[in-house]
């Protein structure tokens, strides 16, 4: 069963969690230029997070070797960092997970290396866009399909592949919880919200085909065909009929 935050007092120290892995992002966002490699971002961001008290979330999990994932151009989810170097024209997915006074935070975003090109540009926009498009619909006594639903057909109708197996998740004291919250499905359908339920909510686009591969390090995730793939994660708490960001700089209600 999904669990619910008990009032304000704990919706305040998941916001804390939620802020600070938006500030590491922002620090890795202004790190981004060409020379710069995935490992230099992980490192950064292990400092970051852990002067300020916090925990990396994804370090050691199930195996995991590293602070942050970091999946470049084709790689849609679980990059592993190292000594890739990063190019003027790559866009990178930034995955970055903290637990803060027992309390997680979960947030991706994809970022542009200097200047890309018009398609990789048109896809990290739409990702993002998605994201604001049907999140909203996580109110309080809605189906997740709703949502679902929402996100499949705003990206589809654009052109985008929605990949398929791999979801947003609950998140609150652990890293994934229940309820699973895929891209696709069929709205009225699924679980209903109530408040208090703490969602990671992730489009996952590509400009090509949504199948998808694993590659031999057991980790990394790319799209089969090549193709660009895009990444945008917030989390977010039910809270009546307007759901609110947790992982923002700022909050946000939607």
């Amino acid at each position: 069963m999904p669990i619910l935050l008990k009032g304000p007092p704990e919706i305040a120290r998941m916001r804390a969690a939620g802020r600070l892995a938006a500030e590491a992002h922002e620090l890795l966002r202004r790190m981004l230029a060409p020379g710069v490699t995935t490992g230099d971002l992980d490192r950064a961001a292990h400092e970051f997070i852990t002067l300020r008290r916090g925990e990396p979330s994804f370090l050691g999990f199930h195996g995991y070797p590293a602070s942050i994932c970091a999946s470049v151009n084709e790689e849609l989810l679980h990059g592993i960092p190292g000594e890739r170097i990063l190019n003027a024209g790559d866009i990178v997915s930034i995955d970055i997970g903290v637990l803060l006074d027992g309390f997680q935070g979960d947030t991706a975003r994809t970022w542009p290396v200097g200047a890309i090109s018009v398609a990789a540009h048109a896809l990290l926009e739409a990702t993002e866009a998605c994201f604001w498009h049907a999140a909203p619909l996580l109110r309080d006594g809605a189906r997740l399909g709703d949502y679902a639903a929402a996100a499949q057909e705003f990206a589809e109708s654009r052109g985008y592949g929605v990949v398929q197996g791999y979801s947003g998740h609950g998140v609150g004291r652990t890293m994934w919880e229940e309820p699973e919250v895929p891209n696709w499905g069929r709205a009225g359908s699924g679980p209903r919200l109530r408040s208090g339920m703490t969602l990671a909510v992730e489009p996952m686009l590509t400009n090509g085909s949504a199948e998808t591969r694993v590659m031999v390090d057991n980790w990394t995730v790319v799209t089969a065909d090549g193709s660009l793939a895009a990444h945008f994660e917030h989390t977010i708490v039910v809270h009546g009929q307007h759901p609110v960001v947790l992982t923002a700089l700022d909050e946000i209600v939607l």
